[in-house]
């Protein structure tokens, strides 16, 4: 099968006919083998009567049904998981990502790239959700260096391969660019169309920001210094241990002139703010390289199954073949 696309529902029970009439006509123009996961993520609608209806219509529509709402990044792992797709697509069910795009997210990828993510430069959202957002697009970029316009855009494209790399959980569906150039995969991105809402509401509040600005710590840090969180931790608590340090080295030489010089007025150190911040400092130093060390045997202990690293070609097998055909023609 070339195609899997992976569609999360919330609610959406008066687009989802119209959205799989848009991508079977694609698929069929263009000559494409395709299935189709419609995820229910707990949709209090009739979301699920019109998914259990086209599954029975349609052989390619799959349908899955969570207990409750789990959130976008839990319906799209379990997509992840049962998809069989070479590529796969995910975009939203709302009607706002169009299914005519889909053959350039395909190019782009057979242009050498392992994801391609969407980029709606013109948007049909309010003004108080569209500048946030470019504020906090441009945050990403600039902490994770993944350099994309539109992190949050539903509409993408992956390689089959990416897919088992990324683990997906929380908030985490709006960093799998992210997540996917820290293991080494090439991301691109292209404009796409969008289109106004035509059924339903959106489903991003304000939250939305508070719970992405955290999650873009944890993103940082996980890409960065998962695998050695000392190396942040251990230099923030040498650098605050050292300015802590210098700065009692500097009061302390401050109090003994006092003592031994004549006329100098008495300093009396417990009447100092900066003695305390420095004492703070100190503190803070070492308790930064301790939890640094705690991290790194949590770490070690905890060390997940999935390699460090990510192999793209590995031709190893044709010097097993070579030797294993040697062998064979000894023995005859």
């Amino acid at each position: 099968m070339k195609l899997s696309i992976v569609v999360p529902v919330f609610n959406e029970e008066k687009s989802l006919v119209e959205l799989r009439q848009r991508i079977a006509q694609v698929a069929s123009s263009h000559g494409y083998s395709f299935e189709l996961l419609l995820i229910d993520d707990g949709s209090s609608d009739g979301s699920w009567r019109i998914i259990e209806q086209l599954s029975q219509q349609h052989l390619e529509v799959r349908g899955i049904r969570f207990r409750r709402n789990f959130g976008k990044a839990s319906a799209l792992a379990a997509g992840f998981e049962r998809s069989k797709g070479q590529f796969v697509i995910t975009m939203d069910a709302d009607l706002q990502d169009d299914p005519s795009e889909i053959p350039r997210l395909l190019g782009e990828l057979d242009h050498g790239f392992d994801v391609v993510s969407g980029w709606k430069r013109s948007r049909f959202d309010p003004w108080h959700k569209v500048i946030p957002s470019r504020i906090f697009n441009a945050w990403i970029s600039r902490l994770t260096g993944v350099k994309l316009h539109d992190h949050n855009c539903g509409l993408k494209a992956y390689r089959r391969e990416v897919l088992g790399e990324i683990q997906l959980y929380g908030e985490m569906h709006r960093f799998i660019p992210v997540l996917a150039a820290s293991r080494g995969f090439r991301v691109g991105e292209m404009v796409v169309q969008h289109h106004q809402r035509k059924h339903g509401v959106s489903k991003y509040g304000i939250e939305r920001f508070v719970k992405g600005f955290l999650d873009l710590i944890t993103v940082y840090f996980l890409t960065g210094y998962g695998s050695r969180p000392q190396h942040l931790l251990g230099s923030l608590g040498l650098a605050s241990l050292a300015l802590g340090s210098l700065g009692l080295f500097l009061l302390s030489g401050g109090w003994v002139m006092t003592r031994v010089v004549d006329g100098w007025p008495l300093l009396h150190l417990h009447q100092k703010a900066s003695f305390y911040f420095c004492i703070l400092a100190v503190l803070l130093g070492i308790q930064l390289v301790s939890l640094g060390f705690l991290a790194e045997l949590i770490t070690a202990l905890m060390r997940p199954s999935r390699s460090p690293y990510s192999v793209a070609n590995d031709t190893g097998h044709r010097l097993q073949a070579a030797s294993c055909q040697e062998d064979a023609e000894e023995h005859s």
